[in-house]
């Protein structure tokens, strides 16, 4: 299958690829801090983070891009200023597909690291800190092997929903081979043309094999962290 490829057809592989890993680590750190937030804060304002941060997952795909593409295209405001100033651009860039897969995955990576946040039992924290660990050991040594299971979930299911990522993506950097086009829009240009049925399944068998082995590696590397927490 992946000797049958195209370049064109490995072009929108290794840019998925690329685009899904960088959107999954770009949200790792954010999507901590607002899991925490959201779960253990208490604040004004809270209840409106939390549709914020879910947003994505019940706006349509198309919604997100074209407000992308008004706030950071180059005539947008935050594009426009990120472009004069530090040459960052993002419209009809692949960073701009890794900033919309971000975005769309960014729900489901929260939603996942703050389950596990709830599931932590706060005596063994409590009993860390009445030792006089400082919070930055307890969470350091107590909670992340705890919600580290949860972590790598939102992981996964960042990185699938950034590889299978179509509406925001085409409509905020639209679909240039080599620059923009990821497997999903590969796949919807050749379904638009004659004879373009064979590279659509080879894209799709191909699509299907990554999430398989993200899929198998999340389940391996969460059995391994489980029995570590356990040992």
């Amino acid at each position: 299958m992946m000797e049958g490829l195209s370049p064109e057809e490995w072009a929108a592989v290794r840019l998925s690829l690329k685009v899904a890993f960088v959107a999954m680590a770009a949200s790792l750190i954010p999507g901590i801090a607002i899991a925490f937030l959201l779960e253990r804060g208490r604040f004004w304002g809270r209840q409106a983070l939390d549709v914020l941060v879910h947003l994505p997952l019940v706006l349509p795909p198309v919604v997100v891009g074209w407000f992308l593409l008004v706030g950071f295209g180059r005539r947008g405001p935050i594009g426009a200023f990120l472009a004069e100033h530090f040459g960052i651009v993002f419209s009809f860039r692949w960073t701009g597909a890794a900033l919309a897969c971000a975005i769309m995955g960014f729900p489901l990576l929260v939603r996942a690291i703050r389950l596990s946040i709830a599931a932590v039992d706060r005596k063994l924290e409590d009993a860390a800190g009445t030792l006089g660990a400082h919070p930055a050991w307890v969470f350091g040594v107590v909670t992340l092997p705890l919600i580290l299971p949860g972590i790598i979930a939102g992981m996964v299911l960042s990185f699938a929903k950034a590889m299978g990522e179509f509406g925001a993506t085409i409509t905020f950097v639209s679909s240039i081979p080599g620059e923009t086009q990821t497997i999903p829009s590969a796949i919807y240009a050749y379904t638009q043309v004659p004879g373009g049925e064979g590279g659509a399944m080879r894209l799709t068998l191909v699509s299907i094999v990554i999430s398989i082995a993200a899929l198998w590696l999340s389940e391996w590397l969460a059995r391994r962290v489980r029995r570590r927490v356990h040992a």
